[in-house]
C-alpha cells in the first residue's frame, strides 16, 4: 500500500506559494463576474460537518428563498451530501470555483480551501473556524510560517506572513465561543475586534440543546452505527490526540501498554474508541487487533465527531481543543502529553499546558490508567476531574443554551447590510 505523505505546514505553504498566479487570476475574474445575492456556499476541510453543517441547516429552515449549495472536497463527499438532500459540487471543479466566485456568502470553518481558494475575493466571508485554540494559530505561531520552497529564507517568510495577513483582511466575521476565544482569534487573524464576534460555536449546539438523555441517546445510536458494532450499553471511553504537524503520535501506546489498557477496560467494562486525528500519524492496529473492546473511529468513519460526544463517558486527549467542546458535558476529561516541552516550544499555546490540564497531566499510559481507574473507585479522584472539566466550560463558553447557530446567523444577515 503506497504511503501518504503527511500534512504539514512546510508543504501547505509551498503550494501556497506555487499558487500565486492562480490567486491573481481569480482575482480578476471576481472584478467582471458579478455575485448573487440568493447564492450562498459551504465548504469544511474534514468533510460535511462542523459548524458550517449547523449554521447550513438553520439557514435553509430560515430562509428557503435562498439557494445554497456545498462546496464538496471529493467524491464521497458528493455522495454524503446526496444522503443528506444537500446540493452539492466539486470546490475543485470548474463548477466549485464558479460557485465560489458567484457566491454572495462563504462559509467555511477550517481555511479558505474549504472553498475555492481563488474565488474568494468580494464574497462576504464566515470564518466559523474549528475549536478554542489552545495551541497558537496562524500568526501567532511559528510553525505556521514553516515551507519546503527555500526553508530558511527570511524573504520567503515575510512573504508568507504577509500572505497570510492579506487574506485573513477577507475575513467578514469569525464567531467565537467566549471572549477569550475572541482574544486568541484576534491575533492569530490580525483581525479587528468588531469582526470577531461573541456567539458560541455553531458546532457546539449538539452537546447543549435538547433534554440530555436524547442527546444521550441518539449520540450513542450514532457513534455504534458508525463503529458497524452492537451497543451493549458499555462505558465509552474515547481517546483523540491532536496533529503534530505531520510528526507521529508519540501517545501510540506500545505492546505492554496495550496489555495494561485493555485490562482495565475488561475490569470497568468499557469500550477505548481511537479517534486519531484526520491528519495525525500513528498506527493503533495493535490495540485493535488485541482486543473487541478497542475500536477505531477515523476520519472515514466519522467526518465530525462532536455530535458523538454526549455517548462518551471519560476523555482522554493531549492539545486537542475538543477538551474545550467536551467539558461542556461536565464528564472526566484525563490529559496524556508524553512531549509536552517539546510541543510547547514548537507550536507555542495560549496558556501554560498545567492550566489547560489543570495539572493533572500524565506523561505515560501508565500513570493515565491510575488516574483512570482512581476515578472509577475515588469519589475525590472523579470530583476533581469533573471540577476541572466545569472550569474549562465555566472559562471558555458565553453560552450554554443551543442558540449559538442562531446568533451566528443573525449576525450574518446583520452584517450584509453593512456589509452592502
Amino acid at each position: 500500500m503506497p504511503q501518504i505523505a503527511p500534512v504539514t505546514f512546510a508543504a501547505g505553504n509551498a503550494k501556497k506559494l506555487m499558487a500565486l498566479p492562480a490567486y491573481g487570476l481569480g482575482a480578476l475574474a471576481s472584478i467582471v463576474v458579478p455575485r448573487r445575492r440568493d447564492l450562498w456556499v459551504f465548504g469544511s476541510g474534514p468533510g460535511i460537518g462542523e459548524g458550517a453543517l449547523a449554521l447550513y441547516r438553520l439557514v435553509r429552515r430560515e430562509n428557503p428563498s435562498l439557494r445554497l449549495l456545498w462546496l464538496a472536497r471529493d467524491e464521497r463527499d458528493l455522495v454524503t451530501a446526496e444522503s443528506l438532500g444537500i446540493p452539492a459540487v466539486l470546490k475543485s471543479s470548474r463548477r466549485g470555483f464558479f460557485a465560489t466566485l458567484r457566491a454572495r456568502v462563504i462559509v467555511v470553518t477550517h481555511g479558505f480551501g474549504d472553498a475555492n481558494r481563488y474565488g474568494l475575493r468580494g464574497g462576504f466571508v464566515v470564518q466559523l473556524w474549528h475549536g478554542i485554540p489552545l495551541k497558537r494559530i496562524n500568526l501567532d505561531s511559528p510553525a505556521t510560517l514553516r515551507t519546503r520552497l527555500l526553508p530558511d529564507s527570511t524573504v520567503v517568510r515575510r512573504m508568507l506572513r504577509l500572505m497570510y495577513r492579506t487574506a485573513a483582511r477577507s475575513i467578514d466575521i469569525m464567531p467565537a465561543a467566549s471572549e477569550v476565544s475572541a482574544t486568541r482569534l484576534r491575533t492569530a487573524f490580525d483581525l479587528p475586534a468588531h469582526r470577531v464576534v461573541v456567539t458560541g460555536d455553531p458546532r457546539d449546539d449538539v452537546l447543549v440543546a435538547g433534554g440530555e438523555t436524547e442527546r444521550n441517546v441518539a449520540a450513542r445510536a450514532l457513534l455504534f452505527t458508525q463503529l458497524a458494532i452492537e451497543d451493549s450499553g458499555c462505558r465509552v471511553v474515547l481517546y483523540a490526540p491532536t496533529w503534530r504537524d505531520g510528526e507521529v503520535d508519540p501517545g501510540v501506546p506500545s505492546a505492554g501498554e496495550w496489555r495494561a489498557i485493555i485490562a482495565l477496560l475488561e475490569a470497568s467494562e468499557s469500550l477505548l474508541v481511537l479517534r486519531p486525528h484526520p491528519h495525525g500519524v500513528g498506527d493503533y492496529a495493535v490495540g485493535v487487533a488485541l482486543s473487541e473492546r478497542v475500536v477505531l473511529l477515523d476520519s472515514t468513519r466519522c467526518t465530525d465527531v462532536t455530535p458523538v460526544l454526549p455517548a462518551v463517558d471519560a476523555l482522554i486527549t493531549d492539545y486537542s481543543s475538543i477538551a474545550y467542546d467536551f467539558s461542556l458535558l461536565g464528564r472526566p476529561i484525563v490529559f496524556l502529553a508524553p512531549d509536552v516541552d517539546a510541543y510547547t516550544a514548537s507550536r507555542g499555546l495560549y496558556v501554560a499546558y498545567d492550566t489547560f490540564s489543570g495539572g493533572m497531566q500524565k506523561s505515560t499510559w501508565g500513570e493515565l490508567l491510575e488516574l483512570l481507574g482512581g476515578a472509577d473507585t475515588d469519589e475525590t479522584v472523579r470530583a476533581a476531574l469533573v471540577d476541572h472539566a466545569a472550569a474549562l466550560a465555566a472559562g471558555h463558553h458565553a453560552f450554554r443554551d443551543g442558540g449559538n447557530t442562531a446568533r451566528v446567523y443573525r449576525q450574518i444577515t446583520t452584517r450584509l447590510k453593512e456589509h452592502e
